[in-house]
């Protein structure tokens, strides 16, 4: 269906109503992509490393990750902290105990 519109001011209302529809799905998108969760295959992708190099990191607890399950998950933005200092202890993964969660912590 093709609909042709001579009316400028009408093209013009049109154009600023999808503006403003749009603009806040634009402004969320950068933190959609800041929260994006991967998996192994994700991050070896995004970090551009060898799977077997993420489970090293994740065995001796030097990643953030979190557990879905019994599958380790990564947020982005956690990963991109982690990059800044990877040295940093503050990293556990979530969902354990209180008192095993300190023991990584010291």
């Amino acid at each position: 269906m093709k609909i042709e519109i001579d009316d400028n001011s009408l093209i013009d209302e049109i154009v600023k109503r999808v503006v403003v529809q749009l603009k806040p799905m634009l402004n969320n998108s950068h933190n959609s992509v800041d929260d994006e969760l991967m998996d192994v295959k994700g991050l070896a992708k995004y970090l551009k490393v060898k799977e077997s190099w993420v489970y090293e990191k994740i065995h001796t607890k030097q990643i953030p990750f979190q557990k879905a399950g019994r599958f380790p998950r990564f947020r982005k933005k956690n990963i991109d902290k982690w990059l800044e200092n990877p040295y940093s202890s503050l990293y556990v993964s979530i969902g354990r105990s209180k008192r095993k969660e300190g023991m990584y912590n010291e």
